[in-house]
């Protein structure tokens, strides 16, 4: 890919920064209380804790933040929906979905506990997610806003029906319409919960809410396609995971649709689109806005 604008390139150092303060929290928020399996804890934090971007709840920190919020308001819900993260991936690798052996470097969790343990991990680190908002927002009537964001953004309309559309689409043609609404589901849903969380955290308006979200789920489609070219044009080396699979397994992606470029040109169309939701919160965004540009950029 073409060489990152300064900005960009600052990303994966702001996102290190970030996680220094956040992974000693989420770590606490995860440590066994006594009458949990120890197994299935071990499992939970295997796949929570292990290296990863924490794009998800950088977002939501910050969006909290800009609507005038701070790191704690944000901790919960930020917890919250790395959980849920952790879950996905968990689930999608397992042998029934997409049979992968490598996430993030390591070998997948079914390959460490077994099939039967990341299934329960999953589920118990979904569950976990909803009782960290709970326990940890003390306003009621926020709790249940933020609950009721993450179950829509997690479920049937969100993430697991982009799951479900994903799995169907691999018995099926190239379809760009298709490969769409996988995406917008899948992977930018998540995204946009986590910058509504966020702006819902830290007491933001409706439209500002609204104008967050949209920031978020161009985002996430830039990143999942971003994920698309990547398979196809990374090593597993870099990518800390099987790449060419996609292709093998009768995915449904934009390089399988519209090729290489009109990929590149797509992925920067919603970067573009991103980075102009974020015009009336000026130049206190200009962050997330290098986040945007580094979802296209990034080599991993």
């Amino acid at each position: 890919m073409s060489s990152a604008p300064t900005g960009c390139q600052d990303v994966p150092a702001r996102l290190a920064r970030f996680a220094r303060r956040f992974e000693p929290a989420f770590a606490r928020l995860l440590e066994t209380p006594p009458d949990v399996p120890e197994r299935l804890a071990e499992a939970m934090r295997y796949s929570a804790l292990g290296v990863g971007k924490r794009i998800r709840p950088f977002l939501v920190v910050r969006c909290c933040e800009l609507v005038g919020g701070c790191f704690d308001d944000a901790l919960g819900p930020a917890a919250a929906v790395e959980c849920v993260h952790a879950f996905s991936l968990v689930h999608d690798d397992l042998p029934a979905m997409d049979d992968d052996d490598l996430r993030r470097g390591r070998p997948t969790n079914h390959k460490v506990y077994g099939d039967a343990m990341a299934i329960l991990a999953g589920d118990a680190l979904l569950a976990l997610a909803f009782e960290l908002i709970a326990t940890g927002t003390p306003d009621a009537a926020r709790a249940g806003r933020l609950t009721a964001e993450l179950a829509r953004g997690a479920g049937w309309q969100g993430m697991i029906g982009g799951q479900v559309a994903d799995i169907a689409g691999q018995t099926q043609d190239p379809d760009l319409e298709r490969v769409r609404y996988i995406h917008e589901c899948k992977t930018a849903s998540l995204i946009a919960t986590a910058c509504r969380l966020g702006a819902i955290a830290g007491g933001g308006d409706a439209e500002t809410i609204q104008r967050l979200g949209n920031y978020g789920r161009h985002v996430g489609l830039a990143f999942q396609i971003a994920d698309d070219l990547l398979d196809v044009t990374s090593s597993a080396e870099v990518m800390g995971k099987a790449v060419d699979k996609d292709a093998a397994a009768g995915k449904q992606t934009y390089p399988g649709c519209v090729g290489i470029a009109e990929s590149r040109r797509a992925g920067m169309a919603a970067v573009d689109a991103a980075v102009a939701a974020l015009a009336p919160s000026g130049e206190p965004a200009d962050d997330l806005r290098d986040l945007a540009r580094f979802c296209m950029e990034r080599e991993h």
